[in-house]
């Protein structure tokens, strides 16, 4: 990882730098120490108190992360849309799962990030940023680094990234635009399906209606919170299941697979500092349940 000292930092120690200016955590530091050389300025090996100076370069080597030996790697293709040193965005498939279970062991998006890191010599565990449902397809961020993945992790939390859905419910709602606000929890003995209930974790839901014909409309959904099947919860609750979504109400006639798609997302660059938008296309099944092609 490189970094070039701005002005503003000159005379700052390489220590200083990192934790108040790109907010190298605690933990970070400490995986730091384990490497003979971790910081080199200009190509010269420096200490945590070396002094910068404007225009250096400042390059720092992590350890070698390890992956779960648990974690199969499966050389399965996967949709790139952008990739640096740092992150991926990857435009994921429906019907995959993100993370590896006693449902789904393999063939995950998980399993194939370890056959691609293998692929490029990449000794990086598997950093996974914005997470989708099996059956929801669209853009997910990786961190392909320790720092990378604590920077974003942060953003997310700070609700500084940003990600939109396309959705096909079923029905059409009577406002254009709308927002739904009602608390989400897990369903009384259930340990998948969530429900909206009084004692629910606070969950907002900013929908407008792109286009609609008798039977279905597609949305665009944005989210001001991240709650576990938000959105489908949410249109569910309102009388909208999305289509194909049976665990919610929604119907398989159209599609087989609840009809939501992450198709934007949005964040801060955590090495450059720069902001990344990146957008994918409705896919194919969901242009079909219309019987017509969409324009977006």
């Amino acid at each position: 990882m490189i970094f070039t000292v701005e002005k503003e930092h000159d005379g700052i120690t390489i220590h200083d730098y990192l934790r108040h200016v790109h907010g190298f955590s605690r933990r970070l530091f400490r995986a730091l120490k384990q490497t003979e050389a971790p910081f080199s300025v200009n190509g010269v090996v420096c200490r945590f108190n070396c002094r910068l100076s404007t225009g250096d370069v400042l390059e720092i080597s992590f350890p070698v992360e390890r992956r779960s030996p648990r974690i199969k790697s499966e050389h399965i293709p996967l949709d790139i849309v952008y990739e640096d040193n740092d992150v991926m965005v990857i435009n994921k498939q429906a019907k995959m799962a993100v993370m590896p279970s006693l449902n789904d062991p393999e063939g995950t998006l998980t399993n194939a990030l370890s056959g691609y890191y293998d692929e490029i010599n990449l000794h990086s565990a598997i950093h996974i940023v914005t997470r989708l449902d099996k059956d929801t397809s669209g853009l997910v961020l990786v961190a392909k680094n320790r720092f990378a993945h604590m920077a974003l992790s942060f953003q997310q939390k700070s609700a500084l990234i940003t990600r939109r859905y396309y959705a096909i419910v079923e029905g059409e709602p009577e406002e254009e635009a709308g927002v739904f606000c009602a608390p989400i929890g897990r369903k009384d003995g259930s340990i998948i399906e969530r429900t909206v209930r009084p004692d629910g974790k606070y969950a907002r839901t900013f929908y407008n209606l792109l286009y609609a014909d008798k039977s279905h409309a597609l949305v665009d959904v944005r989210l001001e919170t991240g709650r576990t099947h938000q959105i489908r919860v949410h249109f569910a609750h309102a009388g909208f299941s999305l289509a194909g979504d049976t665990l919610y109400g929604g119907h398989t006639g159209k599609i087989h697979r609840h009809a939501l798609h992450c198709y934007h997302l949005e964040f801060i660059h955590p090495v450059t500092q720069e902001k990344h938008n990146y957008d994918a296309p409705l896919p194919e099944d969901m242009r079909t349940v219309f019987g017509k092609k969409i324009i977006l």
